[in-house]
């Protein structure tokens, strides 16, 4: 059996994922190694409660994944201290790291 892996690809800062060409944010890079694998568990563990057909437990999953991803540092203010702005969900190409972008696309494809 082959195993597929593949290189998650990190803005120059650190602070986002690039994934088919949009940015998510990363999660704390301040959170201690336990504390973030908590929170991995608990944000793995209320996505699977996602899926069940009670409304109103389904409601509450929700809520636990926003509260895990806020704590996480993947939602909610942003982690970094400098006043930059949140590019979150924006297409790499629309933002101030289009050009690092691009030259990284184009490595890739070569």
């Amino acid at each position: 059996m082959t195993r597929l892996t593949q290189t998650v690809l990190h803005t120059p800062d650190g602070r986002y994922i690039v994934v088919r060409g949009r940015l998510w944010r990363s999660s704390n890079p301040d959170l201690s190694a336990a504390e973030r694998q908590r929170l991995v568990d608990d944000l793995m563990d209320a996505r699977r409660r996602v899926r069940s057909p009670d409304a109103e437990a389904k409601a509450k999953a929700r809520r636990d994944v926003d509260r895990a991803k806020q704590a996480l540092g993947e939602r909610g203010p942003v982690w970094w201290t400098d006043g930059a702005p949140d590019y979150n969900r924006h297409l790499a190409k629309n933002t101030p790291y289009a050009a690092w972008y691009a030259a990284v696309a184009e490595d890739e494809f070569r």
